[in-house]
């Protein structure tokens, strides 16, 4: 039975995937070659770079333009990213765009409403995948290096490939390259899974983002998307001390030398809106339950004989939505307080 919150290309397609299975086996073959010490290095190595030039490149500088540089390190920034083997960077960028655009509604291309396995990695095996919308990142697609490293989006993989290959041979190629691979998939995976279901949230955004320490961890700062989804243009992700942030640093390092410029920051404003610890309704959270109770009741009602009390349900519903985002803009309120209280900051825990 197809997921009812799935548009009708929305489903997953194993055949023309295979190659995309098939890396997840491939790092097996160690057995054979064995692992030496080298070999954790480069994974190390491989895993960390490849982690910072998506979460700066493709996410918080060609989705959210969340600071500026030259041409020449925007480059720099795409080719790096497209070594993570997750398309180029107008179709990752696009794409991200239209999640923030449409998030947690049936047009969000990963939300877990459609499925947990889905909104982790079942939707890139789908047909609609492989589109770049090129109307979402139209400032961006005027560089024709953009263009050109976004269709040819295996020849920096492919490179660093064969890097892992001559610099440590099969094993270096399986453990640097193909295991490294696996990893940065399934760290930036969770941002799109993990991190919409298990956490903490601080703000009442319209969505299900949370807060995930171990995202965080694992992707450099990406992990604070509660953060992110409140205030999606700023550059730096963690807002308490402790909320770890390792892209931003870098990222503020990388601006001592000006080869990054405009680093974009949060205001006061900003940070003291919408924050559920000062009464505004949580909206996102209201909207994730009714959707997946109004899902199971449209599943559980999917025959011809109910089609009456199944629409009567969706108005019902639909009017409850709209009337729970009026309540939450009316609660979403920036409070007097200082820019120095926002260490005072709360989280409200959820789980799935």
């Amino acid at each position: 039975m197809t997921h009812p919150n799935r548009l009708p290309d929305e489903h997953v397609k194993v055949t023309p995937s295979a190659a995309f299975l098939l890396a997840h086996l491939l790092p097996l073959l160690a057995i054979l070659t064995g692992v030496g010490f080298a070999d954790w290095m480069l994974l190390l190595v491989t895993y960390w770079v490849r982690i910072f030039f998506i979460t700066a490149g493709y996410h918080r500088y060609f989705a959210h333009r969340a600071f500026s540089t030259n041409r020449v390190f925007q480059f720099v920034l795409a080719l790096g990213g497209a070594t993570a083997v997750q398309k180029g960077p107008l179709w990752w960028a696009a794409n991200h765009r239209l999640h923030h655009r449409h998030t947690d509604t049936i047009r969000d291309s990963h939300s877990p409403i459609k499925g947990i396995f889905y909104s982790h990695m079942g939707w890139i095996m789908a047909p609609h995948a492989d589109e770049t919308r090129m109307d979402a990142i139209a400032d961006f697609a005027k560089y024709p290096e953009l263009r050109f490293l976004n269709r040819q989006d295996w020849i920096a993989p492919w490179t660093l490939a064969m890097t892992c290959l001559w610099v440590g041979g099969w094993s270096g190629l399986l453990w640097g390259f193909f295991l490294s691979t696996v990893l940065v998939w399934h760290s930036t995976f969770m941002v799109n899974s993990v991190a919409h279901l298990w956490g903490t949230r601080r703000f009442a955004t319209d969505d299900s983002s949370r807060n995930n320490f171990l995202v965080a961890f694992l992707t450099m700062g990406e992990g604070w998307h509660n953060n992110h989804h409140h205030i999606a243009s700023s550059v730096k992700q963690g807002i308490r001390w402790w909320e770890i942030d390792a892209t931003y640093y870098v990222l503020r390092v990388l601006s001592w030398f000006h080869i990054v410029t405009d680093l974009r920051m949060a205001h006061v404003a900003q940070l003291n809106s919408a924050r559920i610890k000062d009464g505004a309704w949580d909206v996102g959270m209201f909207r994730w339950y009714w959707d997946k109770a109004s899902t199971r009741a449209a599943m559980a009602t999917a025959n011809p004989e109910s089609d009456d009390l199944r629409l009567e349900l969706v108005t019902t519903t639909d009017r409850a939505l709209e009337l729970a985002e009026n309540l939450g803009r009316r609660t979403r309120r920036t409070s007097a307080l200082d820019a120095t209280e926002t260490s005072g900051l709360e989280e409200t825990s959820i789980g799935q």
